[in-house]
């Protein structure tokens, strides 16, 4: 810690980093042990972030992350979506084609920002919002990929027809982003993805990772 740092809030910070990295809450006495704090300070702490609902604690008193981070969190997606607009836009009028940034929601996919390309006489009309399971389409599976470690060598991922009749996407992860999962991608109106879009999607979604970290 220094002079310019508030001890108090620092520690509020670090309880809650530790119940986001857990499924099944904290003791007291556990985030006593980890944050290296008598049990006093910790119910201080909980007490405080609780009257904020940024904590909650269960009928067994373990402390789990509460509702009132969502509201922070709605603020998230326009943060990101400016970041990846200019390398969504590149992406889009270089290829023709509609381009994307996908990320979590749950167990979905969910469309935070879209860019469709000015020069085309058609293209597919995707919708900021769009939400698909993650285990279809590209843009989902690209993100199941890279959770589960098994992405590809040329770290893309191609599918046809899976969320539209006659319509081909490909998606590359976001890696390194701490806290966030997602992809960026690309979909169009054809029998099959163009050999050099894979790697330009990759480009892309490192760009956009780079914007964010």
């Amino acid at each position: 810690m220094t002079a310019e740092t508030s001890q108090t809030l620092d520690r509020g910070l670090r309880v809650l980093k530790l119940l986001a990295d857990t499924d099944h809450g904290l003791t007291v006495t556990e985030l006593s042990n980890k944050l290296g704090v008598n049990r006093t300070v910790v119910y201080r702490l909980l007490a405080t972030l609780e009257q904020h609902a940024f904590v909650r604690r269960d009928l067994g008193g373990r402390a789990r992350v509460g509702l009132g981070v969502l509201r922070l969190g709605r603020q998230v997606h326009p943060l990101v979506r400016e970041a990846a607009l200019p390398a969504l836009r590149s992406l889009a009028e270089d290829i023709g084609a509609t381009a994307h940034l996908t990320l979590v929601d749950g167990t979905e996919a969910l469309a935070v920002a879209v860019v469709e390309p000015t020069w085309t006489d058609y293209h597919v009309a995707y919708r900021t919002g769009f939400r698909h399971p993650l285990d279809r389409g590209a843009a989902g599976r690209a993100i199941l990929s890279a959770r589960q470690g098994v992405l590809n060598d040329p770290g893309f991922t191609l599918t046809h027809g899976e969320l539209e009749a006659g319509a081909s996407g490909a998606a590359a992860p976001l890696i390194g982003v701490t806290g966030i999962e997602g992809s960026v991608g690309v979909v169009m109106l054809a029998d099959s993805v163009p050999e050099r879009v894979g790697g330009r999607v990759v480009d892309a979604a490192r760009e956009v990772a780079d914007a964010l970290r």
